[in-house]
């Protein structure tokens, strides 16, 4: 694997870092800022928001310039959210800063994935496009815990400058190890939202969105679900959280691995047994020590879905992918926010706190129909290119 891709974990373990941390900072912040824990959790929402809808605006501002350079200023960018988040004197200014660094994060990857893949040969994308999600898995075995510690017992303004100082470092390496590819000739903004017109794009991110859906219904209500139902102690859902995110280093990696060999056979296998995983949680719960290994599984199963999901709509979207990589990262995050939105209904309908494993389930099986229903359409020849991208950027797409 080149350099490069080294370059690009860096950043994303960096920008995993940011994205997760907050969550165990909230209550240091609130209580700096005078707010209540609720009013605190906007810098939660408005991170995922700022995912959502900043991975295609960023990724559209970005089609005139070459991708390394995008690269770059995606991390100034992000070195200046948490610049202004560390710095921050008022809340107001630290969701500013949290909302600046959301910015970067969907671009960063959308467009990473398309470099990533660039780099390396036809059968070893996927394996590449893992390799760069590595960084935000580790970001959650590393990162998190650590600079939960940090903020905890220093001040959770410094974990915010160390995080910059991160993008720092990852904005170096792609300046020194990412070569500067050229654009592929005759794409332009129009191809790239022409390949919205093609089903299996939409599938795929639908797919996305159910499947890790299905993930955050659960691991989203984690604290209070160990806390109650398996008797965990308050300060045990940090080791149990580097668990999940020990299985997602792990799946990610093995995701990508295979990816390249079988992609929509690894789609069936981890989702269905992601669904399986889910719904059975809901009894292992109880039990401390099933509970922690079915955490730890449904991080691998979870993020084992992330590389074929993404080297999917890599495919489908043909000679104009970097869009449709970019939102297919907000997806993720629209996914996020759906489930823990579903998962606080059945809680608050008394339905208890395992309850939101049922609704990832229930995602999770959802989305192994679309890729069941994803292939059917391709075997059947259902799923045109679309006739805006120009004939010199068709490619075949690979049938797995």
């Amino acid at each position: 694997m080149p350099l490069a891709l080294l370059a690009l974990a860096i950043g994303a373990f960096g920008i995993g870092t940011t994205e997760f941390v907050i969550m165990g900072l909230l209550p240091e912040v609130a209580a700096d800022y005078g707010v209540s824990i609720p009013t605190a959790g906007y810098l939660v929402t408005g991170y995922a928001l700022g995912v959502m809808f900043g991975a295609p605006l960023m990724t559209v501002l970005g089609t005139k310039i070459s991708r390394k350079r995008m690269l770059m200023l995606l991390m100034g960018l992000f070195i200046v959210g948490n610049l202004l988040s560390a710095v921050a004197p008022v809340f107001g200014v630290m969701l500013i800063g949290r909302v600046v660094a959301s910015l970067a994060h969907g671009a960063f990857f959308g467009i990473g994935s398309v470099v990533a893949a660039d780099l390396v040969a036809p059968d070893k994308k996927a394996g590449a496009i893992a390799m760069m999600f590595t960084g935000l898995t580790v970001a959650n075995v590393v990162g998190v815990p650590l600079g939960t510690l940090v903020g905890q017992s220093i001040g959770w303004r410094v974990t915010f400058a160390i995080v910059a100082a991160l993008g720092v470092v990852g904005l170096a390496g792609i300046a020194k190890l990412v070569p500067d590819m050229p654009k592929p000739e005759g794409v332009r903004l129009r191809h790239e939202v022409a390949a919205f017109k093609n089903v299996q794009v939409l599938l795929a991110m639908a797919m996305t969105v159910l499947g890790f859906g299905g993930v955050f219904a659960a691991i989203t209500y984690i604290a209070p679900m160990m806390t109650h139902a398996a008797g965990f102690a308050e300060g045990s859902v940090t080791w149990l959280l580097v668990l999940f995110g020990l299985g997602m280093v792990g799946g990610n990696l093995v995701g990508g691995r295979f990816a390249d060999r079988a992609l929509m056979p690894m789609l069936y296998v981890s989702l269905g047994a992601l669904a399986l995983v889910l719904a059975l949680f809901t009894f292992t719960a109880h039990n401390k020590i099933l509970a922690a290994v079915t955490i730890t599984l449904i991080g691998a199963l979870g993020f084992a879905t992330v590389p074929p999901l993404q080297k999917r709509v890599l495919d489908q979207a043909h000679g104009a992918p970097t869009l449709a990589s970019a939102v297919n990262i907000g997806a993720f995050n629209l996914g996020n926010a759906l489930s823990a939105w579903l998962g606080g209904l059945v809680i608050a309908a008394g339905l208890g706190y395992t309850a939101p494993n049922w609704v990832g389930a229930l995602l999770a099986a959802a989305a192994l129909l679309l890729a069941v229903l994803s292939a059917a359409l391709e075997r059947r020849g259902t799923t045109p290119v679309p006739a805006s991208v120009p004939l010199a950027e068709q490619r075949t797409v690979v049938h797995h």
